[in-house]
């Protein structure tokens, strides 16, 4: 899946805080489960694309790029729903996951990672007395938005690779074929990343230092 980055816009969503984006996307989350009604699921997708589009200015590949992304599994989920219940509860299922994940691209396209992670550790700060470090689940959360699109690039070029020495293999057999070589491409990054984040100190405990002697 490639997850949508910050996209550069002069609009009003682009400008609203960091935080009061995040409160609306669990906003929406809350009432899209709470109220899982037709209605309800409909009018949170319109809504999101009205801001993605519309306020936001977002190019519309940008979403539709999100729903490629997830559509088989869409797709299996309202097969699933269709056999042990009915049509209407997975076209609801669908449509309130479909309004999420637009909803999530929106949030990434219009605010930068720096803003988000700072809005995360302020929220954490007060754990710390609980030994909780915000500093480092913020590197986390910035590295995970970071690789995620670049796992996805390394993906993307080992199919082309495999295209140009005349692979052709569809369906399973493609997927592990593409899988192998991506899953060691990771590992070795993995692999450089914690050396390189061993080597700043990233993992060091920050020294308690006690009250001073008078």
């Amino acid at each position: 899946m490639t997850l949508a980055l910050y996209v550069p816009r002069a609009s009003v969503v682009h400008r609203l805080p960091a935080g009061a984006k995040l409160l609306a996307l669990a906003a929406l989350s809350v009432l899209v489960f709470a109220v899982p009604t037709w209605p309800v699921v409909c009018g949170a997708l319109a809504t999101v694309l009205l801001v993605g589009l519309v306020a936001a200015r977002l190019p519309a590949a940008t979403l539709l790029r999100q729903a490629r992304a997830v559509l088989w599994w869409l797709v299996g989920l309202f097969v699933l729903h269709w056999l042990l219940s009915d049509a209407l509860t997975g076209a609801v299922t669908v449509l309130r996951l479909l309004a999420l994940v637009l909803a999530a691209a929106v949030v990434t396209a219009t605010t930068r990672v720096t803003e988000m992670v700072a809005v995360v550790e302020r929220i954490l700060r007060p754990l710390e007395g609980l030994g909780i470090r915000p500093a480092r689940i913020g590197l986390v959360i910035a590295m995970t938005l970071r690789f995620i699109p670049l796992i996805a690039e390394r993906a993307d070029r080992i199919r082309e690779a495999q295209a140009a020495r005349g692979g052709s293999l569809r369906g399973l057999r493609a997927l592990t074929t593409a899988v192998v070589p991506l899953l060691v491409q990771v590992l070795q990054l993995a692999h450089t990343v914690s050396e390189a984040l061993d080597a700043r100190g990233a993992d060091d405990v920050p020294v308690r230092r006690g009250p001073r002697a008078a």
